[in-house]
Order: structure tokens, then sequence, then C-alpha cells
């Protein structure tokens, strides 16, 4: 039988989110602590950091992007026999991708705008994007978060020089969907309270997130009851069409009164008390240390079940 274990919170990562991670690792070490003993890793490689030991450690990951959320550490970690809370390695690396996350979210009738995908290498003409999107498109990386490298492009003039700077790698092109975002957290399959983003500049960019007062957040979301009960339905099926586990946060605009779109899963969401996950989790009734106990929870049910075979 395994005793009591201590929950590694792992935070740093080497994309390019590190520092945002560093802040989620903290917070939730602290949360956590308060529960359970509680160890903070701040990782600095693409590996498994020295003392982990899956006879004693149950991680709880606050990397963000590339290595961390992208399916790579959690093969790592069952590859060493180390539980872990939140999604497993598929599921992970389904979501990291957007495109693939949009695909199997709308085979449960969740509806995705229109969009394309390519390599930067082999980037199609503006006037391709314009005719199949729209004067409007919208460009980011298919396999990254915290908007990085997000821009917003307002005819073939902006998105033929947006397309002459993308760096290496797979890009998603979209129509742009002008209406009201929103941010639901989900945790063991139910959906929390509906967040609604409202971004100063009009763009919830990586500036947009991180600036102090830049945007302005409502949580509950100012929606009627229908409309909140029907943007929660469409995160559970986000959730599960994904073969999401334990939590994440699902992402939406809303066009309209009625039309909701979906935008990404994020598996391993910001996890500071100012994140849209605690934001999500707070109008469900969790404080941010009620949450981090609850996010853990599956795991270490798993551990237990673990050392009981």
């Amino acid at each position: 039988m395994h005793s009591l274990p201590e929950i590694a919170v792992f935070a740093g990562g080497t994309s390019s989110e590190r520092d945002v991670s560093l802040g989620s690792g903290l917070a939730s070490a602290c949360a956590l602590a308060r529960s359970f003993p509680t160890r903070l890793f701040e990782i600095t490689a693409d590996a498994l950091p020295t003392g982990l030991d899956p006879k004693r450690h149950v991680v709880f990951s606050t990397l963000h992007g590339g290595f961390g959320e992208d399916g790579s550490m959690q093969r790592l970690l069952d590859a060493a026999g180390v539980v872990y809370a939140g999604c497993d390695a598929a599921s992970s690396a389904l979501t990291m991708d957007k495109t693939r996350t949009k695909n199997a979210a709308a085979a449960r009738g969740v509806q995705i705008g229109p969009g394309v995908v390519f390599d930067a290498q082999a980037a199609p003409m503006a006037d391709e994007l314009v005719a199949k999107l729209g004067e409007q498109v919208v460009l980011k990386p298919n396999d990254q978060g915290s908007s990085v490298g997000l821009t917003i492009n307002a005819g073939r003039g902006e998105l033929a020089a947006s397309l002459a700077r993308l760096t290496p790698g797979s890009w998603l092109a979209e129509r742009r969907l002008l209406g009201r975002e929103l941010s639901v957290g989900v945790l063991r399959g139910a959906a929390m309270g509906v967040v609604e983003i409202r971004p100063k500049s009009g763009v919830y960019d990586y500036a947009s997130k991180y600036t102090k007062g830049a945007t302005e957040y409502f949580a509950p979301a100012p929606l009627d009851a229908a409309t909140t009960l029907s943007v929660q339905r469409a995160a559970e099926s986000a959730f599960a069409s994904c073969g999401c586990r334990d939590y994440a946060r699902v992402d939406f605009i809303l066009v309209g009164s009625a039309e909701l779109y979906l935008l990404e899963i994020n598996t391993l969401p910001g996890m500071k008390e100012t994140s849209l996950l605690p934001m999500s989790a707070r109008c469900a009734g969790l404080d941010f240390t009620a949450l981090a106990r609850e996010l853990v929870l599956p795991a270490l049910g798993r551990f237990s079940a673990a050392g009981a075979r």
C-alpha cells in the first residue's frame, strides 16, 4: 500500500510560456500545501526532474505550452509510472492541436468556425485565404497557447504581411468571428461557471491577457439561463469528445444571441487566483484552495488504486 503521497507541482518548463507557468506553479503550490504535503519542482529541461519518485509523488503540472502541455511530459510520467493530475498523454496531444480539437468536437455536434491549417513553409497566398475566410482573418499557431503569435488581419495587405513573417511550424487561419468571448472550466466532466472576457483593445491577445487592467472579466457572464446552460453543455461535449480527464478549460465565442463557436480546449490552464479556471470555479462555489484540492483528488484516487494492486 502507498502511504499518503506528496503533491509534486511542476512549474516553468522550456516553452515560450515559461514565465506564465512559474506564476501558476507558485500559486498552486501554496494552495495545495493547505491540504496536502506539497513540493514545488522548477522544470528547466524537457525531462523529469531529479528527486521525483513514483512511490511517493503525485504530479500536478502547471507547465504551459510545448512539451509540458502537448503530451510529451505526460508520456515521460507514464513511462516512469508516475501518477499525475489532468489529461492523459493522448488527450493532451490532441487538444494541443487546435484543428484536431475542433474536428473532434464537431463530430459531437459542437459548432466550429471555418479555418485553414497549413505549414509555414507552404503557406497559402493571402488572396486564397481571403476567398475562403473573408476579409478579416485571424492567424495563430496551431499548437501553442497564451495567444502566442496571434495576429488579427483586416484585408489582403495586412494578411500578406503577416504571412511573410510566419515562423516555422503549423499555423491556423480562421475567419474572424465577432462576438462575446466566453470561458468555462470543466471539472470531472461537469461544467462550472461561464466567464465572459472583454479585452479593452477588442482583441484578447498576449498583452490583453497579461497586462493588468487591459481586460474586464465577468464571472458569471451576464447571460440568460438558457444560454448559460447551452454554453455549459457545449463545454462538456467538447471535453468528452477529446477524451479529457479530470479538468480543462474550454473557450468559445458567442456570435449574436445563439451562435456558439468553439475556440479551443486548454488542458493545463493558468492557475493563479486571477486566472480563468479559478474564476469559473468561484461561480460554482469553489475558492482557489478548494479548487486546487478538487483538481488533484482524482489523481490521488488513481495513486491509491495503484498501491492496492
